[in-house]
């Protein structure tokens, strides 16, 4: 079996990438599932992971894919997005918001669609 990127990722370059900073738990708002919705296009002079970031995520982008998008670790991916977050260069949403702009359908009324398929 052969190293992922993120083995063979030298901890200096990756502390290099981060500044030496990490995330309290206090000053972390994403979860692995947040999504990501890139909110301004990349500037230049912008390190290049920050823009690799704001790429992928056009789309709304769960922080666990943009991780193995860039191929660093979770950790890593978050410092980045509370630069950008900071900046109002992305938006995050999360799962509890997702939820309360979309309903889950009435459980009844799945219920009883499970019993039609079952007597198809």
């Amino acid at each position: 079996m052969s190293p992922r990127p993120v083995d063979r990722e030298s901890p200096d370059r990756l502390y290099t990438v981060t500044g030496g900073r990490t995330l309290g738990d206090e000053e972390d708002p994403f979860d692995l599932v947040s999504l990501i919705v890139s909110a301004q296009d990349p500037v230049p002079g912008m390190q290049s992971e920050h823009v690799a970031i704001l790429r992928t995520c056009q789309h709304p982008t769960a922080v666990v894919e943009i991780s193995s998008d860039l191929g660093l670790p979770v950790s890593v991916v978050k410092v980045l997005l509370r630069d950008l977050l900071d900046i109002g260069s992305i938006t995050v949403r999360h799962r509890a918001e997702a939820t309360a702009r979309t309903p889950l359908p009435d459980r009844d009324m799945l219920k009883q669609v499970l019993v039609g398929l079952q007597k198809l």
